[in-house]
């Protein structure tokens, strides 16, 4: 692995005249390609570290979502199905033939369904500390889903403020899970509020049906349940991490690159 900073393109393609997506390339055309996508709130910075831990090799394309990070959109949809159009665009913008998806929290579920969208593109789906909080998935009930929605829409600082704490292992540091929640309660609006809604909609188990290919969850051990393993065990590997809180791929690059290394490429 390298430990040098990667030189890096940041670069921009246009689905319609309602959304831009900003993402970063780097690595040579033709290598191992790895598309990265960021978590609720979040944006393709956290993925630096990462890139530069990755194989020389690797071509890595990190993406930021629509009104996250510099990517914009005025659209009215904010599901995983559409945030994974945005990263077909820009994978189509790359040419790219195969490539292995790995997602971070709500990335975790757009990057299953970009699997699902491009069936004969995607060879592996990582979910980065995704997929297995029972809390969030399968799909939730109106109810549960509007309990939630009051509670950001109240207070949102404070609903960021739980999903940090929900998120962060006993022995986090404060100063650590203040620097998650000020990036995240910094979020664009109407948006962040649109996709963690869209994110309580999905049918998680209705995508994993029909998700053709392999999928690794990489989770922090301390916040698996043994409930989640045995309801979800046969239909993804779990990989056990101890890498920090949920949010590893900012705080424990270099352990993240490790595991990422060789997924679905061997």
């Amino acid at each position: 692995m390298t430990t040098a900073s990667r030189t890096r393109k940041n670069l921009e393609v246009k689905r319609s005249d309602r959304t831009t997506i900003r993402y970063t390339a780097s690595g040579p055309v033709g290598g191992p390609t790895l598309a990265l996508i960021h978590g609720w709130a979040c944006n393709r910075s956290d993925f630096d570290g990462v890139t530069d831990h990755l194989p020389e090799d690797y071509r890595v394309l990190a993406i930021d979502l629509a009104e996250h990070g510099e990517s914009r959109s005025t659209r009215d949809v904010w599901s995983m199905e559409e945030f994974a159009h945005d990263v077909a665009a820009v994978l189509e913008a790359e040419s790219v033939d195969t490539c292995v998806v790995a997602g971070h929290s709500l990335g975790g579920a757009v990057a299953v369904e970009v699997g699902r969208l491009l069936p004969d593109t995607v060879s592996h789906v990582v979910a980065l500390d995704a997929l297995h909080y029972l809390f969030l998935f399968p799909a939730l009930s109106k109810e549960q889903t509007d309990g939630m929605m009051d509670m950001l829409h109240e207070d949102f600082a404070a609903g960021v403020r739980a999903f940090v704490e929900a998120g962060s292992p006993e022995g986090t540091g404060a100063a650590l899970k203040d620097a998650h929640f000020e990036k995240m309660a910094a979020v664009r609006q109407p948006a962040g509020l649109r996709s963690i809604e869209g994110l309580m909609h999905w049918d998680m188990d209705a995508a994993l049906r029909e998700t053709r290919q392999p999928i690794t969850v990489i989770a922090i051990r301390d916040l698996v349940t043994q409930e989640a393993i045995d309801r979800y065990g046969d239909r993804f590997d779990i990989v056990l991490a101890d890498l920090g809180s949920h949010h590893f791929p900012v705080e424990a690059p270099e352990g993240t690159a490790k595991l990422l290394t060789g997924v679905g490429t061997e």
